[in-house]
């Protein structure tokens, strides 16, 4: 397919067996409703491994001072399913898939949770066929700006703990999460808020309780740091006119 010889050069794999790359685009919602035929759910499973391995081998050595929890964190943020999706649709992946007709319906092609795995189970077709030290190049390609990013992020390689060391510093006391979920177990929308003592910051969601709660504690750590700066800003204004 014409299709799939694009994307297999924006994979930078021209060679890769064209089944093998259908294979790894198959959700199982499309399996279901086409006779079982084999999704990528397998697969998935091996290139999240794969990926694993490479990014951790290249945190250890691009950081060699960096202590193991910091180097946890980084790994998370660019093994994440944000993260992966985002590469996803760079990519074009979503234009790819094959999906059943109820996910096509309701945008499934966009969906983070469907565009994650599907890279992970693409870089599994990729190591099955070609091994480590070709699924390794085409995953430097691929990840490496994102791992650049994620050594840049700071509080945002885990907005959880973020979040909780920055209440401490204020005084606001230990994050408490409300979670709520929507929809059939198979397919579940999360929405989370989170209370600080007296405050409560809402819009956390996601496909996963994980991705809700971290969203949610970006949005109270950005909110807690810019009333920290107002507040430290009013009291330089305040020593400023006492002085005057």
């Amino acid at each position: 397919m014409p299709e799939l010889e694009a994307l297999k050069e924006t994979l930078g794999v021209p060679d890769l067996d064209p089944e093998l790359l259908t294979h790894a685009l198959t959700h199982r919602s499309y399996s279901y409703e086409n006779g079982q035929v084999p999704n990528n759910e397998r697969l998935e499973f091996l290139g999240d491994s794969v990926l694993g391995v490479v990014v951790t081998e290249t945190l250890f050595r691009r950081h060699p001072d960096l202590p193991e929890g910091q180097l946890a964190k980084l790994r998370a943020a660019v093994v994440s399913a944000k993260a992966l999706a985002e590469v996803a649709r760079t990519l074009g992946l979503g234009d790819h898939l094959r999906l059943g007709r109820g996910e096509e319906a309701s945008g499934g092609r966009d969906k983070p949770s469907i565009l994650s795995d599907a890279m992970e189970a693409v870089l599994g077709a990729i190591f099955i066929e070609f091994g480590i030290e070709r699924a390794a190049d085409v995953i430097h390609a691929i990840f490496d700006p994102v791992i650049a990013q994620a050594a840049e992020l700071g509080a945002g390689l885990d907005w959880k703990t973020s979040l909780q060391e920055i209440s401490a510093l204020h005084g606001h006391g230990v994050p408490v999460y409300v979670l709520e979920g929507t929809g059939p177990d198979h397919d579940k929308t999360f929405t989370a808020s989170v209370v600080l003592g007296d405050l409560r910051f809402e819009g956390g969601t996601g496909r996963s309780k994980k991705d809700a709660e971290q969203m949610v504690a970006e949005i109270a750590w950005r909110a807690i740091t810019a009333m920290a700066e107002a507040q430290a800003q009013q009291a330089d204004e305040s020593a400023g006119a006492g002085a005057s």
